[in-house]
């Protein structure tokens, strides 16, 4: 492949990349600026038990989103028969799979020993029949290329479920208020995505094309159950050994971080894979895009995740109250563990993109087991040690996710640390300057607004005379795209 056709195709990544980063930010905004108000409103001790349930719902709905979904974007050739046998069988497995968690309620809430957390499950566990309704129309918009369909989807369900969860909470309805947020945002979501998304399964169903697509999506499914799994053990953990106060206070402390993160993360997520897939042969092509994926994302990522971590204090006293305080720490440890999560994010789409699907799953599997032996040396040590141990086994994560594709691309652990470091070490030294606006003892509101605005100013300025690659390339995408846009509206 030319290197005219491999720059092509790392373009089209950062492109469909911004179009999907535009459409997260303006969903999770919304989401942000909810679960403040919110956060104001209910105390700490319904979001644990929010937290309980969704452990349950978070983990059956790996089934409905991982495997055959991501085989149908991997296959090359997929057409309507793929995609309408795949809609067809998510059907029937989220129809069990509910049955199965509305049948179990009841031992949930007793182990939690929690009554009113039975008709909690069943009713927020209808997000898996909702969610196995537009899981293929989303693999058809992922292999496609078509993530402008995700903004109107995403945002009409976040404003739509921001107005329900904002009037029941106010109303006194607790628990409920959030509960019907995550609902209605799934059902509105499902709704915009049937009618922008052209595509409609048809009368159609080959048993051996699912399982076809599942010989490939099983090591996947798998793999993903063994994340959710393991990522929720902790909230199952603190949940019974601690209090729900305890939960609620880890939960938030995540909270911030995460929003970014998986803003970054799922769009960087949904497009590197089709792309990445339609080069598989080339894995010259695939390794350009992985480097470029790896610069781009931790020079977005690493100074908010280092400023946020900075920032904390100020920021969660003036937009949480001081009730939520006691998640500042976790909230710190969270900051440093999703720093390096563009690692893990574009080394894994490599190996699924290439069909190593196997391999992802003797991964995850040692992944885990080095997790959970951590976990369990921490788990009665206390909420703050297992926060502990989630960031080491990440760093020691990033390394195995890394290591196959010194083979598979000719890309080392040491050379995507190599180009992680400028963004590391300008992202550092901002957080140095920015945290000695702490000393002057100034109220939150101020603190912020002059540390903000001085870390972007630093960052943006460093970059600049530091001459960074990132920060050009990222620069020059702008321009191109800006270039188009005005070139498009002359030409109309």
């Amino acid at each position: 492949m030319s290197n005219i056709t491999r720059n092509n195709g790392v373009n089209n990544v950062i492109v469909n990349f911004i179009w999907r980063f535009l459409e997260r930010c303006g969903a999770q905004g919304v989401t942000f600026i909810v679960s403040i108000v919110l956060a104001r409103v209910l105390d700490p001790e319904v979001y644990g038990t929010i937290a309980l349930v969704t452990v349950f719902t978070t983990i059956m709905q790996v089934f409905v989103d991982s495997g055959m979904g991501n085989a149908l974007i991997q296959k090359k050739n997929a057409d309507d028969l793929d995609f309408s046998s795949v809609f067809y069988f998510n059907m029937l497995m989220c129809s069990v799979l509910y049955l199965i968690i509305f049948l179990s309620a009841p031992l949930i809430a007793a182990f939690y020993d929690s009554p009113e957390l039975t008709s909690i499950v069943r009713v927020l566990s209808l997000i898996l029949i909702i969610s196995g309704l537009k899981n293929v129309q989303q693999a058809y918009v992922s292999k496609n290329m078509l993530f402008k369909k995700f903004f109107f989807a995403t945002l009409g369900g976040t404003i739509g479920a921001a107005v329900v969860g904002i009037i029941m909470a106010c109303l006194g309805f607790g628990v409920w208020a959030l509960v019907a947020q995550m609902l209605f945002n799934t059902a509105i979501d499902t709704i915009i995505l049937w009618i922008t998304v052209k595509w409609r399964p048809k009368k159609m169903f080959s048993l051996n094309r699912i399982k076809g697509l599942f010989s490939f999506g099983w090591k996947l499914l798998v793999s993903a159950l063994l994340d959710t799994v393991y990522n929720d053990l902790r909230q199952l953990i603190i949940g019974k050994l601690y209090t729900s106060s305890n939960l609620a206070q880890y939960n938030r402390g995540k909270q911030f971080p995460h929003l970014i993160v998986s803003n970054i993360n799922s769009s960087i997520d949904s497009v590197l894979l089709p792309t990445m897939s339609k080069v598989q042969n080339d894995s010259g092509a695939v390794k350009s895009m992985t480097r470029r994926a790896i610069k781009t994302s931790t020079y977005i990522m690493m100074p908010i995740m280092v400023g946020l971590a900075v920032c904390a204090e100020s920021l969660v006293s003036l937009v949480l109250t001081d009730k939520w305080l006691p998640c500042i720490p976790f909230l710190r440890v969270f900051c440093f563990t999703y720093a390096f999560y563009p690692i893990h994010t574009a080394n894994l789409n490599a190996i699924k993109a290439m069909g190593r699907s196997d391999l992802f799953l003797i991964l995850e599997i040692i992944k885990k087991v080095v997790g959970v032996i951590l976990l369990l040396a921490t788990m009665f040590q206390g909420v703050m040690a297992m926060a502990y141990s989630l960031l080491i086994s990440t760093l020691i994560a990033s390394f195995v996710n890394a290591f196959p594709n010194k083979k598979l691309l000719g890309y080392s652990y040491f050379e995507q640390i190599r180009d992680m470091l400028p963004q590391l070490g300008l992202s550092l030294a901002m957080a140095a300057i920015v945290y000695c606006v702490e000393f002057l003892k100034l109220s939150s509101i101020i603190t912020l607004l002059i540390q903000i605005p001085l870390g972007v100013l630093i960052y943006i300025a460093a970059s600049k005379m530091f001459k960074v690659e990132s920060f050009e390339y990222i620069l020059s995408m702008i321009k191109n795209m800006l270039s188009k846009k005005k070139k498009q509206g002359e030409s109309k």
